[in-house]
């Protein structure tokens, strides 16, 4: 999203009747309210989300749809065994049916795998119950925590918060591409001052990865 500029001459404070910095009057333009950024500080109320837009705009983690079925199936594993030993016991009723089915629907909660989706300027995670999005461009922090589940967490100006496994763009060019983009708009803006490194980091594996993928697919070791 560019910056609007500030309504002149013939123009409203919603952008009616004027034109872009940019020279171009979307239909949508309006829309936006003028802001400015400061310090790493938003010093006028008007930074948006943009709106989720799917399809050919969007693209997805292309891992998430086999990690569900590895979920699902995992899930569907454990509670066909845990329902057969009842049955082989003679311990099987209603209740214990239902009880063994609703630890298998906490498990799959558990392991339900996020889904990461991103576009122009914005990237969302989605989890089992809610999805979460932040603004690429307008990026103030980026950290990586290590351990046993690796976490890339994400924040922006309005304070809006991601977590994501690295393995979604490592495994996905694309979405490493959307996200390194907009990073660096945020650091052209001032905005991103910690992370750099991570993200660099998180560069060099994705580069290398591809360099091994290719190297493989021809023959070559």
């Amino acid at each position: 999203m560019g910056r609007r500029g500030e309504p002149g001459a013939g123009s409203t404070a919603h952008g009616e009747g004027g034109e872009d910095d940019d020279g171009g009057a979307g239909a949508d333009a309006g829309a936006w309210r003028d802001r400015e950024v400061r310090d790493g500080r938003c010093t006028r109320a008007g930074y948006a989300l943009p709106p989720p837009v799917y399809g050919p705009a969007a693209y997805r983690d292309r891992r998430w749809a086999p990690e569900l079925r590895t979920a699902a199936c995992g899930t569907a594993t454990v509670l066909a065994i845990m329902l057969a030993v009842d049955l082989a016991a003679h311990t099987l009723d209603p209740l214990r049916a239902a009880s063994w089915t609703a630890l298998a629907m906490v498990l799959f909660a558990a392991l339900f795998p996020a889904r990461v989706t991103a576009g122009a300027h914005w990237l969302a995670v989605r989890g089992l119950l809610r999805e979460r999005r932040v603004r690429t461009d307008l990026l103030v922090l980026v950290h990586r925590s290590d351990g046993v589940a690796p976490r890339l967490v994400l924040r922006d100006v309005m304070d809006n918060r991601v977590e994501l496994d690295p393995k979604a763009l490592t495994g996905n060019p694309v979405l490493w591409h959307l996200l390194d983009t907009g990073a660096r708009l945020s650091r052209e803006r001032g905005l991103l001052r910690s992370g750099g490194e991570v993200l660099r980091t998180l560069g060099e594996h994705i580069d290398g990865e591809g360099v091994r993928e290719i190297f493989e697919a021809s023959g070559l070791r």
